[in-house]
């Protein structure tokens, strides 16, 4: 019952120990943990695979904006992707050489101008976009590419409208010639389904659309940017269900995919895979401590010092296994683990949990390494610590925000909490 959703034993057994370790250390919840061994056991799996071609594994910065976490990326000598000006300054704050930051996302017209280095790698997103930046491309000889929306990428809550992203099928024709003209040749078509993608027919659907595009226009490009999509392991949707539960044979399925669709794509030399979620969410935890506890209408509710509204943003549509520590045993009872916010919604988990978890317990929110720090909020509190194990080391890398920090943030001047 404690590991929950599949998880091995020992991995579970290996959080508590790291976790132990860090309050030994003086961590105070809420806490995120993060860890680079489950990030190299991802990446070692993904590099595995028979595409077809050789594939680059580029580091979703958006996924997983932590400074050690980049260091450690970039001493391997591997690549980043970045998609806003503040994840690209910090690429560049860490030490990647120009050659190894990919550029994505939209509205780079915007920010990209005034942080902008020789030699970067820069996907367009739409026509307006190209002609603003097309000047600083040549003058910085850029590597560039294209973005196209594919029919599967739509609205996920209005199915029937498309998203926001990339070229149109009859907008690309006209993007290559002015590239063309400009004397730069583009080398990356980049596409990106979802995230989550729920089956590998989605990726089949899209390359072969592509594939019938690029033979229309005769473009033939060297690199094909997958983006991101393979759900991570042991986390369920919200209604239980395993969420790479459409990959029954693994990642072999997708592998599958991919090496049957790189003999569409004549001039095709590599595979650009930036998998953010399936290679970082495994790699952190969530540590919160029970602060009450409370039975009504049949079931247990637990009041911690994390939660949803603060730090777990994604438990809205994803479900994660929750570890208690120490660890508990006896009958389970349905609980409702709560955040400390004034909100209903801050309900981090709903499931059976051993009714011998008391205040003073920590609980471990595991697979927290995807997004949690990108959407995590100062709703009425600051935010968290963070702490980072290499392999070896464990260290406090973000102390907790304190009221100093959080009110002038606001305008405010602190003062001493004591009243006259």
């Amino acid at each position: 019952m404690n590991s929950g959703f599949g998880h091995p034993p020992g991995l579970v057994a290996w959080w508590r120990r790291l976790a132990s370790r860090a309050l030994a250390a003086g961590a105070r919840t809420p806490f995120y943990l993060f860890s680079a061994e489950p990030f190299t056991g991802r990446i070692a799996e993904l590099e595995s695979l028979d595409l077809g071609r050789p594939a680059t594994l580029w580091l979703s910065c958006k996924t997983q904006p932590l400074a050690p976490l980049l260091r450690w990326w970039a001493a391997q000598g591997r690549p980043i992707e970045v998609v806003s000006e503040f994840e690209f300054r910090g690429a560049i704050a860490e030490g990647f050489p120009p050659e190894r930051i990919l550029v994505n996302g939209p509205a780079k017209h915007r920010w990209l101008p005034g942080v902008s280095v020789r030699g970067i790698r820069v996907n367009f997103d739409s026509p307006a976009e190209l002609a603003a930046l097309l000047p600083l491309a040549r003058r910085h000889h850029w590597r560039t590419g294209l973005r196209l929306r594919t029919a599967g990428e739509t609205d996920p809550e209005f199915p029937d409208s498309p998203t926001q992203f990339g070229f149109e099928r009859d907008e690309v024709s006209a993007a290559l010639r002015r590239l063309g003209k400009a004397g730069l040749k583009p080398e990356t078509l980049h596409f990106h389904l979802r995230t989550n993608v729920p089956d590998p027919g989605f990726f089949d659907r899209a390359l072969s659309e592509v594939a019938e595009l690029c033979g229309q226009i005769g473009w033939r490009p060297q690199n094909l940017d997958t983006g991101g999509g393979l759900p991570p392991r042991y986390t369920l949707d919200r209604q239980g269900d395993r969420m790479d539960g459409g990959y029954p044979g693994g990642l072999d399925t997708y592998a599958a995919t991919l090496r049957q669709a790189a003999a569409w794509f004549p001039g095709l030399r590599e595979w650009w895979l930036e998998h953010g979620r399936f290679v970082s969410a495994g790699s952190g935890v969530l540590v919160v401590t029970v602060l009450d506890a409370r039975s009504r209408s049949g079931i247990r509710q637990l009041l911690c010092d994390g939660g949803r509204t603060l730090n777990a943003l994604i438990s809205i549509w994803e479900q994660h296994a929750l570890v208690p520590l120490p660890t508990r045993r006896g009958k389970g009872v349905t609980t409702v683990v709560h955040g400390p916010t004034c909100m209903a919604f801050d309900q981090l988990s709903r499931r059976p949990l051993p009714s011998s978890v008391r205040p003073g317990d920590q609980l471990l929110w595991m697979d927290a390494g995807a997004y949690h720090l990108s959407w995590e909020t100062r709703f009425s509190h600051g935010l968290a610590e963070v702490w980072w194990h290499d392999g070896r080391g464990l260290e406090r890398t973000r102390t907790a925000e304190g009221f100093a920090d959080y009110w002038t943030r606001s305008g405010g001047t602190p003062r001493p909490a004591v009243l006259p």
